[in-house]
């Protein structure tokens, strides 16, 4: 217990399982001489979840390696790249990021005394630290800083300031917390090597950067805030880890992509040093494994079940989370909790209480539904479906959502490919065949309403050597396998055109869109399938002779003017 770590047993604990460290050299000597200062910074944005334990994990390996840890709660970070945190809501949320990254730390066994707890508005807001953000701003060139930032903060054709200051803020930190390192994800990449260049222009030394890989979600893509079914929250019920878990990517011999593998990998092992398969006897009965090595082999070699995989990280996890939730059972805890994230949906208790026909026209008002600008990041075709993409957009949240559309035969990739479209973000998720559609993208179409949304949704199959009609929809030849219920015959004339809306120019991914006169409702958290409030309003929703996309005669607007559609003139909108 009193071994006296080497220098080389302490660069082992600091670097394993980092996909990359920038400075090594620089790390060996300094371990060489003293023990190394290091921080890791969180902007408080959204709730923390499970992948949170990644880091923490790896704070707990640079207190074992003799390390002076500093954690940084970025509130200021939070407002500037993009307000993914409101002015009003700064304070709160960071309250909640201190106790819940706290409760995580003690259940994994780090003791909170071993390290510094910082606030960025500590020291962030000082006549120093300001006059640094001037001097960095003379040297630092609009290209580097916006490169900088593309792969952490929100990225628009029309930049913020704020966003453009945030990798000049999260370099000078690293001076004015005295580190030698900092630590972050892969995805900080750009910014720790932004650091590297303009630190010593402005007097400064450029410090270490150690970086964690990207592990993924339960979805077998990152885990994300914003994708609930990519992700654990820290205060999910037993009952929501175990639905969660059954729902994970697990393929059998699959170690691509697999949350519930890398969980184990980058938590769990180096936590416990020791893991057990827990299995029923005839099939071999329980297993412990000391090294993750001899785990995958044996998943990979489908020695290990997916089921006993799920099972068993079931309940180390729930271990990790029962004293996170007991932190948060507390009434103090529930009322920051809920102050921190109030939601939307539940501010209307008064109008329950008038009488049920005066609610009535409240179902069909377009602010119920959750409109908003998106930027498409990656388009791709589907795996299992030559007619739909399955499209990568950015709404303005944490995380890109994954949307399945129809329309491979009418828009190519590549026009689709970092433009801003329209977008419905708040239609319960669906599955179209076999990947889960989270959102809704909005087109213009020239097809009347009835036939616009199979088309879009894929929904339409025709047999094999069916020939497509000039309307671009049905085929001319053989009627659809899978016709949609009432879907009128096939007409012909000139061939059907579809074609994204355009939001005005300089819009942000997230901004929300609005119907004229409607622009103070709040949109329900999610519309119910059943109610078919979308599919009402949408019947209303067409665009104008002159382009302009409307409802009810009213334009679609943000803050910057409307939505339009460049050559679809009197269109339906599907």
């Amino acid at each position: 217990m009193g071994h006296e770590l080497t220098a080389q047993e302490k660069h082992h604990l600091i670097t394993r399982n980092l996909q990359e460290v920038l400075g090594e050299d620089k790390l060996s000597a300094i371990l060489k001489e003293r023990e190394l200062k290091v921080y890791w910074g969180t902007a408080t944005t959204g709730k923390p979840h499970i992948a949170y334990f990644v880091p923490m994990s790896k704070i707990a390996d640079f207190l074992k390696a003799g390390c002076e840890v500093t954690i940084l709660f970025a509130d200021l970070h939070a407002y500037l790249d993009n307000m993914k945190a409101p002015w009003e809501l700064l304070e709160l949320r960071t309250q909640y990021y201190e106790h819940v990254i706290k409760a995580m730390l003690e259940s994994i066994g780090v003791p909170l005394e071993k390290l510094r707890f910082v606030r960025g508005t500590d020291y962030q807001l000082s006549k120093e630290y300001t006059l640094d953000v001037y001097r960095l701003s003379s040297v630092v060139t609009q290209h580097d800083a916006k490169k900088a930032g593309a792969e952490v903060v929100k990225q628009v054709e029309h930049p913020l300031l704020s966003g453009l200051l945030y990798p000049g803020l999260q370099a000078l930190d690293e001076e004015y917390l005295k580190v030698d390192a900092q630590f972050g994800g892969v995805d900080q990449r750009k910014i720790f090597t932004f650091a590297e260049k303009y630190l010593p222009s402005v007097g400064y030394a450029k410090r270490i950067h150690l970086m964690n890989p990207m592990v993924p979600g339960l979805t077998g893509s990152k885990m994300s805030s914003s994708e609930e079914e990519s992700k654990i929250d820290l205060l999910d019920s037993k009952e929501d880890v175990k639905k969660k878990l059954r729902k994970a990517f697990c393929e059998p011999g699959n170690v691509e992509s697999n949350g519930v593998l890398a969980f184990l990998r980058h938590v769990l092992f180096p936590l416990r040093a020791e893991f057990v398969i827990l299995r029923d006897e005839k099939w071999g009965g329980n297993k412990t494994y000391t090294c993750y090595q001899d785990l995958e082999k044996d998943f990979a070699d489908e020695v290990v079940h997916p089921g006993d995989l799920k099972s068993s990280v079931e309940v180390a996890l729930n271990k990790l989370l029962e004293p996170i939730r007991e932190t948060f059972r507390s009434p103090q805890m529930k009322r920051l909790a809920q102050a921190a994230y109030p939601e939307p949906s539940k501010a209307k208790p008064a109008a329950a209480k008038g009488p049920a026909k005066s609610c009535a026209p409240e179902e069909l008002l377009p602010s119920r539904v959750d409109l908003r600008v998106g930027k498409v990041l990656s388009v791709e075709k589907h795996p299992e479906a030559d007619t739909l993409y399955v499209e990568k957009v950015d709404v303005g949240e944490p995380e890109p959502r994954t949307v399945v559309s129809g329309l491979v035969e009418f828009v190519p990739r590549e026009e689709l490919q970092d433009r801003l479209v329209l977008v419905v973000c708040n239609l319960k998720p669906q599955k179209m065949r076999g990947v889960e559609s989270q959102a809704m993208l909005l087109c213009a179409c020239s097809l009347p309403p009835s036939l616009a949304a199979p088309v879009l949704t894929g929904l339409i199959a025709w047999p094999a050597g069916a020939e497509r009609d000039p309307l671009g929809a049905l085929p001319a030849n053989k009627p659809p396998l899978l016709p949609p219920p009432s879907l009128p015959p096939p007409t012909t004339g000139e061939p059907c055109q579809i074609e994204p809306l355009d939001p005005p120019a300089g819009s942000c991914p997230g901004e929300r869109v609005f119907v004229e006169g409607y622009e103070s409702g709040q949109p329900d958290e999610e519309l119910k399938p059943k109610k078919k409030v979308f599919e009402k309003l949408q019947a209303d929703f067409r665009i104008s002779g002159d382009g302009v996309a409307q409802w009810k005669g009213r334009s679609l607007v943000t803050k910057l003017g409307t939505l339009t559609c460049k050559t679809l003139k009197g269109g339906s909108i599907r």
